[in-house]
This record gives C-alpha cells, sequence and structure tokens, in this order.
C-alpha cells in the first residue's frame, strides 16, 4: 500500500518537526519566525496525512 507508506513516512517528519518545536521552545531565547515556521510545516503536514487518510478510505 503505497498511501499507508506515505502516510507514515509523513507521520515520521511530522514527529520530527514536533520536536524541533519542543527543542526551539526549550532554549532561553526562542527564535519566534523559527518557531513560526515550524510550526506551519507541522500544520501542512497534518493537512496532508488527514487528505491520504481521507481518499484511502
Amino acid at each position: 500500500m503505497a498511501v499507508d507508506a506515505r502516510i507514515r513516512e509523513l507521520g515520521t517528519r511530522h514527529k520530527s518537526l514536533d520536536q524541533a518545536i519542543h527543542d526551539e521552545m526549550s532554549r532561553p531565547a526562542a527564535n519566534d519566525l523559527k518557531l513560526k515556521d515550524l510550526k506551519r510545516k507541522k500544520l501542512k503536514l497534518k493537512e496532508q496525512i488527514e487528505a491520504l487518510r481521507a481518499t484511502a478510505h
């Protein structure tokens, strides 16, 4: 199932971005622009995952 593999791949990237967001927020002087960009990318991945799940079922 190519769709399932793609969903897993995007899920892995989503988790990596979540960790990067957590790491950035843990810094004493978090970069707000970097956080905004990471969160935007994470949301885009979530939307892609949801769209793939909708078409897979």
